[in-house]
Parts: C-alpha cells; sequence; structure tokens
C-alpha cells in the first residue's frame, strides 16, 4: 500500500509500506480521505512541530475518515463509514482521571512525533485503529464532507473552553480552515452574532460561507472597541493578542486556539487585568467528535471550508498548496485512488521527494497587523 511518508525538512515521499494487520482489538480500516493540517505542513517544511523533532520516517496525517475493511471481533460490518479519533490517552495520569485526556501527558497523536518511536499517521492505504477510536458515520454523510470532523470537534472544544456561545457576540480572528470552521459552529450554537478576521480576503470569504455574518479585513478595516462577548483566537499570529485585546467587552473571554510561534509571545496584561477579561488556552478536543459528526451531516454549509482536493499521489503539490497563503480553505487528500477531478482541483503528480522549503507565512490566516488595527468602525457583510 502506499502512505505519505516525511523523513526530514522539505524531504516528503509517497512510498510504499507493507499493509497492517489487526492486532485483538482493533479494526482494520480502508482509508478514503485526510485533511492536510498545520502540524503536517510543519513536519514536512521544517521537520518538527515545535520540539516535537522527526526522529525516524513518519506517516503523517490525523484528519482521517475510511471504510471498515475488516474487524475481526464483528463489530463493525465491512464497508461501514468511520472518522478516527487520533488521540490515545493513558487513562491513569491525573488528567485523564478528572476526564481531560486531550492534555494527558502520554497522550499518542496519529502522525506525532511528540512519542518515540514516532506514532505513524493516517495518511495510508490502510490503517489498524483500535476499535474504541471510531466513530461510526451517518450514510447521508459523505465522506468528502466527513474528513472535517476532527479539526470541526477542535473549534467546537475551543467553544466549549469559552463557555458557550448562546446568544454571545463572538469574534473569530484568523480564518484559516480552524478558524471558517469555528464561525460556522458558532452560528451553529446561536451565537447573536458572529464575525471573522483576517489579513487575507480568500480566507474570510470562506468564512463567510461557512457562517461568519460580518468579515473584517485586518489592516483595511476595523473592529469595534468593546463589542465581543467570546473572542477566538486562531491566527497564533505574535501580534494577535494586542489585536483583538481592545475589541473584547469587560468581563470577556479571549480564547487561544492558534498555535504561538516557539518564541515568546507579548500579551498586553494591562487590559486583561482592568476589563477582568478570561484568557483561556484550548488543546485539541474531549469528547466533541460525535458532536462534529452529527453538525456536518445536518448541514452542508461547512463543506465550503473543503476548497482543494489531491489524489494521494500528489501529496507534495497538496502540501505546498496548503501551505500558500493565498489559497484559502482545507486542502485534502484522496487517499483511495479515486479521481479528484469532480472536486474540481488537482494536479500534476508529484510523488518522491523535494528539497527544503522556503519559510512561508503560517497556513490557515495568520493576522499580523498591530494594536492600532483596532480602531475606527469599518466592517462588512459577509455573503
Amino acid at each position: 500500500m502506499r502512505a505519505v511518508v516525511v523523513h526530514g525538512a522539505g524531504d516528503l515521499r509517497v512510498e510504499e509500506r507493507a499493509a497492517p494487520r489487526p492486532q485483538p482489538g482493533e479494526v482494520l480500516l480502508a482509508m478514503t480521505h485526510g485533511g492536510v493540517c498545520g502540524s503536517d505542513l510543519h513536519y514536512y517544511r521544517e521537520g518538527a512541530v515545535g520540539s516535537f523533532a522527526l526522529r525516524e520516517p513518519l506517516v503523517l496525517g490525523h484528519e482521517v475518515v475510511g471504510r471498515v475493511a475488516e474487524d475481526p471481533a464483528g463489530r463493525f460490518a465491512p464497508g461501514t463509514p468511520v472518522a478516527v479519533h487520533p488521540g490515545t490517552s493513558c487513562r491513569t495520569c491525573q488528567e485523564c482521571r478528572q476526564g481531560y485526556p486531550q492534555v494527558c501527558r502520554e497522550a499518542r497523536y496519529l502522525g506525532s512525533a511528540a512519542t518515540f518511536p514516532h506514532t505513524q499517521g493516517g495518511f495510508t492505504g490502510q490503517l489498524a485503529v483500535p476499535a474504541g477510536r471510531l466513530h461510526a458515520l451517518p450514510g447521508e454523510l459523505p465522506l468528502s464532507r466527513a474528513v472535517l470532523a476532527e479539526p470541526l470537534a477542535v473549534a467546537l472544544h475551543a467553544l466549549r473552553r469559552a463557555g458557550g456561545v448562546a446568544g454571545a457576540r463572538v469574534l473569530v480572528n484568523g480564518a484559516g480552515p480552524i478558524g471558517a470552521l469555528t464561525a460556522g459552529a458558532a452560528r451553529a450554537g446561536g451565537a447573536e452574532e458572529v464575525w471573522a478576521s483576517d489579513i487575507l480576503e480568500p480566507q474570510l470569504r470562506i468564512a463567510g460561507l461557512a457562517g461568519a455574518g460580518t468579515t473584517v479585513r485586518i489592516g483595511e478595516d476595523t473592529l469595534p472597541p468593546e463589542h465581543f462577548d467570546v473572542v477566538i483566537e486562531a491566527s497564533g499570529a505574535p501580534a494577535a493578542p494586542a489585536t483583538v485585546m481592545g475589541s473584547v467587552r469587560r468581563r470577556g473571554v479571549i480564547v487561544q486556539v492558534g498555535s504561538a510561534p516557539a518564541e515568546p509571545v507579548r500579551v498586553p496584561f494591562g487590559p486583561v487585568v482592568a476589563k477582568e477579561i478570561a484568557l483561556r488556552g484550548t488543546f485539541r478536543f474531549e469528547n466533541e467528535l460525535d458532536a462534529a459528526i452529527a453538525m456536518l451531516a445536518s448541514s452542508g454549509r461547512l463543506e465550503a471550508v473543503v476548497t482543494r482536493t489531491f489524489p494521494l499521489s500528489d501529496a507534495v503539490e497538496a502540501m505546498e498548496t496548503a501551505a500558500d497563503p493565498d489559497v484559502p480553505g482545507k486542502v485534502v487528500l484522496l487517499l483511495d485512488g479515486e479521481d479528484p477531478s469532480a472536486s474540481g482541483t488537482g494536479g500534476a503528480a508529484a510523488t518522491g521527494t523535494r528539497g527544503p522549503a522556503a519559510a512561508a507565512p503560517a497556513p490557515g490566516g495568520s493576522t499580523g497587523a498591530g494594536p492600532d488595527s483596532t480602531t475606527g468602525t469599518t466592517r462588512r457583510a459577509a455573503p
């Protein structure tokens, strides 16, 4: 079977690997779709995600769905469509015992070099997965949309960390795939207003299609002061805390979902103190995957986030496309060899390797404006 394997910075290969055999308790899946995440791009371009550096070849991919090929225990019928929960926790540490497996200190995640041996990922033809990590998909939910379940669960967890958004005025800063999905989830969650801000217009257009009612282009448009009950900071840009601090109301909440760079980031704590702003972190998700699946099954609106689809053989081109700040939305790999032409995208085959890639802006809509960008009142309604 073929797999997308990163060997080092700029060294990505589509290569043959032996098909897995399910161990006791495992189910063998035939993989169909995989979403390219920012962590996949970091491994490809830099050979590391933060301090998690490659020490051996790594199959990428954790946003994956597929169909059951074989379940030795008979729990799943062959052909059953499933989403894969990519995380495995230890179940014994204090965090796991308290019900917070997403911050388990011994957690393993598909396609991650956080531990050694690395946890091989799902960008491959077949994958053996513990049965407890499989979530059956409704028959009416296309796998091409279900591939958004994992990042949507991340978005739902961020809104949960905010304390819910029903009746709230919500700003999502950074309109990459996670930001766009968060905007859609906030709308579905009953938010009174949903705004999205970014420095890039194409990303804002996708966020509008996903659910943002108003979009703000940082550097050209402006955010209203002390307007939002909840701000979801999804860009991870170093300037973002200063950019959004003035727009959150007194005793409002800021949830940081975007991964900041490794170097220290300056946070203006004066407003945090003076306005009693609650500043919260969020990491991956707890048990929101089923809610994400239900949301995707109930509406096709969020499918607008998927903008490019490539066959597995074009994995290098898919990665380069996902890293291009001028390309909005989510890039998806077809893992089962189907022709992606129906999705309107694709490209020349790009198997094998490429040399080290030049540094690029963080994918998904980094917000690079400074603290002066929140003055004024210009705003635009999203489509």
